[in-house]
């Protein structure tokens, strides 16, 4: 089994000046440790106005920095909001192809949703149009890293023009895509559109071998027609995770946190009601985290000896990969790291043993079903050469809206290539355009 670690830029109050900037710098310096450690993974989140609780709202900025002081591990951008209302398709086919370039093809896309209101209704998203917006930001997205030139599209939440989105992959045809999973049906939803599933929900071995087995029932399954270019056939799930060679000390250093992590999601995700710039999570939490009895999730907070147990559990049922969640609540960053080093020294050589040999075996058993899978796929047919347009330089449409003709427009610096006459733009549309940037 795969192990990786998680970040959401949790950040409790009291907020004091330096705080967010130590936050980013601890995290970096926790994900170089890990990558030296050999850790397979590090996922960063995308979430906007989350206080307290996501303070990631650019994680395409903090792993650009990570791919620049890391050398083998992957790159989780999970998630990349997928709506076109949070992020224009175009943008994150740009910014992903940029990521995996700069790290050397160690990027993976993660895509998702959103689950909260205050998101959502901040970027005029409706919770009925989420998984529409998905589907659409999301198929379009690995057509434009895959297609020269991309031929546009008129969606219902989204259009362009024809246009080649550049840079392109490292990867090919694209990064390996994952989907944010909370439920069972989120998780077959997965396997149908033939897309990783990160399942953010704390299950033990047990119901992760249900649902493990039924993702890769329908992946084996004519229900599997791949969204992307590609078949991803990975199931990942996440636990908390403070190892100690003390059991009390563990759990003193690690499980306050990880209940703030369960306790903030579900505030703004399930029950809570939030002041912007008002509210303070730290303060609600502390009056009640002693009533918070169940941890689902925290069995990887203990000896190393237990946690070793209970990951062999979940790899024992075929899970890929488990993913820890670092930086929750109040976790001190040398806790974290310490932690990291102990789980590296006493944990993952179990998990590791026979990994290679083990994806070698999956891959070749999944490979007939990921053939006809991607046979299955209706693609985006490509242009014709004929039908691939001319795209004008605003300084030639300014100078025909003047009056010039469309052969002598733009002068010494004219594109001796075109012909034929192109549709005018409407002269009112540039009417206001008296410059040239």
């Amino acid at each position: 089994m795969k192990v990786g670690l998680f970040y959401e830029h949790q950040l409790p109050q009291p907020w004091q000046d330096g705080s967010e900037r130590k936050l980013f710098s601890d995290a970096l310096e926790q994900i170089e440790l890990a990558d030296r450690l050999g850790f397979d993974h590090m996922w960063e989140v995308e979430h906007h106005f989350l206080e307290e609780y996501s303070h990631s709202s650019a994680p395409e900025v903090f792993l650009g920095a990570v791919s620049q002081r890391t050398k083998t591990i992957r790159i989780g951008h999970g998630i990349c909001l997928s709506s076109p209302n949070y992020n224009h398709p175009a943008r994150v086919a740009e910014r992903l192809a940029t990521l995996d370039l700069i790290s050397g093809g160690r990027a993976e896309w993660g895509t998702g949703e959103s689950a909260s209101l205050i998101e959502m209704h901040g970027f005029g998203i409706e919770p009925e149009q989420k998984s529409a917006m998905w589907r659409e930001g999301v198929e379009q997205t690995a057509n434009m890293m895959t297609m020269r030139p991309y031929p546009g599209y008129d969606g219902q939440f989204f259009t362009m023009p024809t246009r080649n989105i550049v840079p392109k992959p490292v990867q090919k045809p694209h990064p390996p895509i994952w989907m944010a999973c909370s439920r069972r049906d989120s998780i077959l939803r997965a396997a149908r559109h033939g897309v990783g599933a990160l399942v953010f929900g704390f299950v033990e071995a047990s119901q992760a071998k249900v649902w493990r087995d039924e993702y890769y029932q329908i992946i084996k399954s004519d229900e599997c027609v791949p969204i992307g270019h590609s078949v991803n056939a990975n199931i990942a799930t996440l636990n908390g995770m403070m190892v100690h060679e003390n059991a009390e000390e563990a759990m003193r250093r690690g499980l306050d946190g990880f209940k703030f992590f369960g306790y903030s999601i579900a505030h703004y995700a399930v029950y809570g009601e939030h002041r912007p710039g008002r509210t303070n999570l730290w303060r609600r939490f502390q009056a009640i985290k002693d009533e918070m009895k169940e941890t689902p999730g925290s069995g990887s907070i203990g000896q190393p000896r237990s946690v070793r147990e209970h990951l062999m559990g979940y790899a024992d049922v075929g899970i890929d990969q488990m993913i820890f969640i670092q930086q929750c609540g109040m976790n001190k960053h040398e806790h974290i790291c310490e932690a990291l080093e102990l789980f590296a020294k006493e944990v993952m050589p179990a998990l590791k043993e026979g990994e290679d040999e083990r994806v070698r075996r999956k891959e070749e058993e999944l490979a007939p079903y990921v053939e006809a899978a991607l046979a299955r796929k209706h693609s985006m047919p490509e242009l014709s050469e004929s039908d691939i347009p001319n795209v004008e330089a605003i300084g030639i449409v300014l100078e025909r809206c003047t009056g010039k003709d469309y052969a002598t427009a733009g002068g010494t610096f004219a594109d001796p290539t075109r012909g034929g006459a192109i549709p005018m733009a409407s002269r009112e549309s540039f009417a206001k355009s008296t410059d040239v940037d």
